[in-house]
């Protein structure tokens, strides 16, 4: 039963880093100002979410001016989440 719930819990914890994702995509279209709770949070957001980011940034650099990174780092993560309910 323990086996179980670490499981669940690594799901829902690449579930919320998807989640990071796809809120740290969104900020990027938006200006943020230079102080407060929200300079803060999208700080926090960038720390936890670009260097994942950058590994696929390597192999797909931005073309035209959009980043397609994010989809495939996705991908990837919802393949290991798979993997890991499937195997365990």
């Amino acid at each position: 039963m323990m086996g179980f719930n670490l499981v669940f819990f690594i799901a829902r914890l690449l579930d919320f880093y998807q989640i990071l994702i796809v809120v740290w995509c969104i900020m990027s279209w938006f200006p943020i100002p230079r102080e407060g709770i929200i300079s803060d949070l999208a700080g926090a957001i960038d720390s936890l979410v670009s260097p994942y980011m950058n590994l696929f940034r390597r192999f797909i650099p931005p073309f035209g001016g959009l980043d397609f990174s994010p989809i495939l780092a996705i991908i990837v993560l919802r393949l290991i989440e798979r993997a890991v309910l499937v195997y365990f």
